[in-house]
């Protein structure tokens, strides 16, 4: 396979793996990215959502001793029982709104003016939630978290549909806004991930499989690996990030982003197209 598209994965799949769970938005970087590399044909749709398998992996390695506790403790322990509820009812609504709504919202919502709203309404949505009063916080850990919780983290979660919303932005300042503690909040969007990207790479793949063959797979193996790996890295940094900082910069760098997209969509620069 060419060289060149391997470095454009290379590059694709570190733009995923820093993006994806940073309340940024993927989406929105990698349309840029797409565009800038000349990397947005359909084939590279597939695998921009594929290459989010590669992040969810390293969210997986990083909670493996939590992930197998729960898993062990399934047949008898209620806490690991609850825990595993609690993100199946999270994943429901994104699951049930991405078959209905899936294919209107990419026709009808992938353009310039939303990817850059949105952005721009998402940053001060943060400003916002960060700016409210401690005394708001009731749920401090994820195994505090009710059922009904879940649902409301899980519906917050289908505004990732809309591009340029983030999903873990969603979720992380949706579950802070809903009584969560930034510890919970973020711990839940990981997990959360886990089915959600997973479910969405292994759909779209088999969705979109006569658009690729073997010949590929390069392409996609080295995608996957750049975005293990820096996904790793980035997951491992916001842990340590969010125990002495709060959201405010990415809130910033949301505002500024939204007026790059503008810009970019009005200069003609960039071809804010599907994908």
């Amino acid at each position: 396979m060419d060289i060149v598209v391997l470095v454009k994965a290379a590059i694709m799949g570190v733009v995923e793996g820093l993006t994806e769970f940073l309340p940024i938005s993927s989406t929105g970087h990698l349309i840029l990215a797409g565009a800038l590399l000349g990397f947005d044909d359909a084939k590279a749709k597939v695998f921009e959502i594929a290459i989010q398998t590669g992040a969810i992996f390293a969210v997986i390695l990083v909670y493996w001793q939590r992930i197998w506790s729960t898993l062990a403790g399934l047949p008898t322990e209620r806490q690991a029982q609850r825990f595993s509820l609690n993100v199946a009812i999270g994943f429901f609504p994104a699951v049930l709104l991405g078959l209905l709504l899936g294919k209107a919202i990419k026709a009808h919502l992938f353009n310039p003016l939303v990817v850059a709203t949105t952005f721009i309404v998402g940053g001060f949505i943060i400003l916002w939630a960060e700016r409210r009063p401690a005394t708001a916080t009731r749920v401090h850990s994820v195994d505090d978290m009710t059922p009904w919780d879940a649902l409301k983290v899980g519906l917050v979660q289908c505004l990732a549909m809309v591009p340029g919303t983030s999903r873990s932005g969603a979720t992380i300042i949706g579950g802070m806004l809903l009584g969560l503690s930034r510890k919970a909040a973020t711990d839940y969007s990981f997990f959360l991930a886990i089915p959600t990207l997973i479910g969405a790479g292994a759909y779209s793949v088999y969705k979109e499989r006569d658009l690729i063959s073997m010949a590929d797979l390069p392409m996609f193996a080295t995608g996957l690996v750049f975005s293990f790996l820096s996904a790793w890295l980035c997951v491992r940094w916001l842990l340590r990030y969010i125990s002495t900082h709060s959201f405010v910069p990415f809130a910033y760098y949301r505002i500024v982003f939204g007026v790059i997209v503008l810009f970019t969509a009005w200069t003609g620069w960039v071809q804010w197209t599907p994908h």
